[in-house]
């Protein structure tokens, strides 16, 4: 098989995985980033995952903290060399779901506190109107609650065992 048909499925496979990510809430960076450290099976210089990815070093870089937080990747420095390496740690579904989590948690919170400032702002106005979509806000809220105490829920949830 010629090289750049080698090429083009290794660039289709690290595609299909980035859009899974970005499905849950990653950069398509992220998830080609994760591809290419999975396929590649060791530790990637920043210049090896720029090469590999097609993004620069320094999307590469702002893009490594985020995955370093979430526990999903580590930032290595060996002695004598100046070079930045990376490499997988920890359970990649682990990191996915805590991603999920957060990205569902930080918008309920923001649509929260929007209904409750609407909530506010139609109480101070005296109408039927008002006082009916008041009725259907508060439902909304309650809605909302359920759906934050579901997520709580699925953040306990245990990931399977690797095979």
């Amino acid at each position: 098989m010629p090289e750049k048909d080698v090429e083009e499925i290794k660039d289709e496979i690290y595609s299909s995985f980035s859009n899974t990510a970005s499905s849950i809430g990653y950069d398509e960076i992220h998830g080609r980033i994760i591809a290419a450290l999975i396929m590649d099976g060791d530790e990637m210089s920043l210049q090896e995952l720029s090469e590999e990815t097609g993004y620069s070093s320094s999307s590469i870089s702002l893009s490594l903290d985020l995955l370093e937080v979430l526990g999903i990747i580590k930032k290595i420095k060996k002695k004598g060399d100046r070079k930045l390496y990376v490499g997988m740690e920890g359970d990649i579904l682990q990191g996915l779901k805590q991603a999920i989590v957060i990205q569902l948690q930080k918008t309920i919170t923001g649509t929260i506190e929007s209904l409750d400032k609407r909530e506010e702002k139609l109480k101070e106005i005296d109408s039927d109107e008002s006082k009916n979509i008041l009725d259907g806000l508060q439902t909304l809220n309650k809605e909302m609650g359920r759906l934050e105490r579901y997520v709580n829920k699925l953040s306990e949830v245990e990931i399977p065992n690797k095979d």
